[in-house]
């Protein structure tokens, strides 16, 4: 690894860190009764007012002026993270911060599945990249409902045990499963929301912008979703306790400050470079599950992310690595085909 990606791959592991850190702050508030749907219009309506100052910070040329359909489209966009923030909190609740962090993986294979619906990647069946990619896609599904289905026996088990705090009649084995789907509904979601902000942010190009509104409407969405939800007034409450350190902690550094390292590793190193430090968030999580709210790592919690993660990114890498093979060859035969021919451009040059 080069100088030049030293201080990319620093700020990545920071970000994962921030990420699992997120995860394990909002099971332990929801394990002390802290409401999970105010908990993320309050974390919502936090980030928003911190970006506030800086959207008048920035100059007139990079801050174009906003029509309705763009309102209207980042307004849909919004529709999806909201959506999957309740997707993700209610996931996390069912099962663990482990689970919901594994389910993360699956990530770019659905984008990839997403692309080829959309009709944004082009499908060449015959060609080795979209095979490779195909198979990745199948194998990390395959593990995916691995770790939904199969729990498996505990390989480490902490001195306490956590509890989800909903009081359903279902098993606990149930719960685990059906916050398996719910975290695996929230990257869908999350792949829907890659897909259409790229053309979002291909029409209206001012990133600060479009993550401040992405904000406000996501803030206005969970709070009618939450008064509806929610029908006990005293759980708006706010006490010095664990949910209103998960309410600063989702506010300024799962949200604010994740972002901007994301944004900036990726202004750096390139996109690819940073989707590669998805599956080191499950080690993070899995340590501060066991350390902070004594949680079991589970035989199925382990089997599973190693198939998604050889499954999508060791293919992808093995896809890649022969595609590039297969360029340098062409290129090879190229050069060599224009060195064998000079004959028709030498005749050229005595007439």
């Amino acid at each position: 690894m080069g100088n030049k990606k030293i201080a990319p791959f620093v700020g990545m592991v920071m970000a994962m860190v921030l990420q699992s850190g997120s995860m394990v702050v909002i099971k332990a508030a929801m394990n002390d009764d802290f409401n999970k749907y105010v908990l993320i219009v309050y974390s919502l309506a936090l980030s928003t007012l911190l970006l506030l100052p800086f959207l008048f910070l920035l100059p007139r040329s990079e801050r174009p002026p906003l029509s309705f359909s763009t309102l209207c489209s980042l307004f849909l966009l919004s529709l999806c993270g909201s959506s999957g923030q309740i997707f993700a909190y209610v996931g996390i609740d069912l099962s663990s911060p482990t689970l919901a962090s594994a389910m993360l993986n699956l990530i770019p294979a659905l984008t990839f599945v997403l692309a080829l619906l959309f009709r944004m990647e082009k499908v060449e069946w015959g060609h080795f990249s979209t095979q490779a990619k195909v198979l990745g896609t199948v194998v990390s599904t395959g593990g995916a409902f691995v770790v939904i289905l199969y729990k498996g026996p505990p390989i480490f088990k902490a001195p306490i045990s956590s509890v989800s705090s909903i009081p359903l009649s279902f098993s606990p084995h149930f719960n685990w499963i059906l916050g398996g789907f719910f975290c695996v509904a929230d990257s869908l979601v999350a792949s829907v929301w890659y897909i259409y902000q790229a053309s979002v942010i291909r029409n209206y190009p001012a990133v600060m912008v479009t993550v401040f509104f992405q904000l406000l409407f996501s803030t206005i969405q969970c709070s009618i979703f939450a008064l509806i939800a929610v029908r006990d007034q005293s759980a708006w409450q706010l006490n010095l306790d664990t949910g209103l350190i998960a309410i600063f902690y989702q506010a300024i550094a799962a949200t604010t400050l994740r972002y901007l390292l994301c944004t900036w590793s990726v202004q750096k190193a390139g996109p690819f470079f940073c989707s590669m430090f998805k599956p080191i968030s499950i080690i993070f999580t899995v340590i501060m599950g066991a350390l902070f709210l004594g949680d079991d790592f589970y035989l199925g919690s382990l089997i599973g992310p190693v198939i998604i993660v050889v499954g999508f990114y060791g293919v992808m890498w093995w896809g890649k690595a022969t595609e590039e093979k297969c360029m340098i060859i062409d290129e090879e035969r190229l050069q060599s085909t224009c060195q064998n021919a000079p004959l028709f451009h030498d005749k050229h040059l005595t007439i």
